[in-house]
């Protein structure tokens, strides 16, 4: 590749004191990186003319095809740069789904718009499957049953208190904040289909008052546990992190005594742990959490 280079520069510059004056090459050099070319290839590239030299037709058939060669080369070495600095290349991104309906689009517009060339392959938590494979970064609820933490850096993000939601002329609603024990004659509208550990907490922070909860309906996700209240089916409890927008008619208030709650977390595959776009996709992560929190 580097005597290719060398043959290009002779062929630009039409001669080899031109090459080697362009190069910082002496033109004895060059001649006998020409020579080696030559030999190697078996082929005739360049002849005398005159006090000059001149390409031959299989030396310029040669020097078009190594200028497709070189330029994808060059497109080569710069991917590598580029996957040293984390501008392009692959990540892998799990979270869970209340994290990924408030956190994951404006984190990966901001990646994908700071990042063009990386691609960001996004996996929810509860969707996925061994195949999937291990990701590089991944959101996650202490306490569920996920990545193993074997190689990765673990970093808590935040600790949440639950809310319960009601429509706003329920009994309840004119409360600031609403006690646990209260809710134990609800009709209560399950919210979590994987029976992880933000379900756990619930029924935990239940047991201490004396009561566990009467689920009438099961969901599978937040929003659609919240259609369900909108209904008049029941009340549903989750984490505030859950909520979003309300619909109208519906109002959100804490739980005391005890507020169940549940943490947060991430964790970063050690191997990518100094690429730019998993420290930037950390920053983002620590930016939202301080924007929840301050509201």
């Amino acid at each position: 590749m580097h005597r290719l280079r060398i043959f290009r520069a002779v062929v630009a510059a039409g001669s080899i004191n031109g090459a080697a004056s362009a190069l910082g090459y002496t033109p004895s050099a060059v001649s006998q990186h020409l020579t080696a070319l030559q030999r190697e290839t078996g082929l005739t590239l360049v002849e005398k003319h005159g006090r000059g030299i001149e390409t031959t037709a299989a030396g310029r058939t040669l020097a078009e095809e190594a200028a497709q060669v070189l330029e994808r080369l060059a497109e080569l070495e710069s991917l590598v740069a580029d996957l040293r600095s984390g501008r392009v290349g692959s990540l892998s991104v799990s979270y869970f789904a209340s994290a990924g309906a408030a956190w994951i689009p404006p984190v990966i517009a901001a990646i994908t718009h700071e990042f063009p060339r990386l691609r960001v392959d996004l996996r929810l938590i509860e969707l996925a499957h061994d195949s999937s494979g291990d990701p590089d970064v991944e959101i996650y609820v202490e306490g569920a049953a996920s990545t193993s933490l074997r190689g990765y850096d673990v970093e808590e993000l935040l600790s949440e208190p639950y809310v319960v939601v009601l429509p706003e002329d329920h009994p309840l609603a004119a409360r600031e904040q609403v006690e646990l024990a209260a809710l134990r004659d609800e009709r209560w509208v399950d919210n979590d289909v994987s029976r992880g550990p933000c379900r756990q907490s619930i029924l935990d922070a239940c047991s201490v008052v004396g009561f566990s909860p009467g689920f009438h309906i099961e969901t599978h996700d937040y929003p659609t546990a919240i259609s369900f209240v909108a209904a008049g089916v029941g009340i549903t409890v989750l984490p505030r992190l859950g909520i979003g927008m309300l619909p109208p008619g519906l109002v959100a208030r804490p739980l005391i005594n005890p507020t169940p709650m549940r943490t947060v977390a991430v964790r970063t595959r050690e191997a990518v742990r100094d690429n730019p776009a998993v420290r930037r996709i950390i920053d983002l992560l620590r930016e939202r959490v301080d924007v929840r929190q301050a509201a």
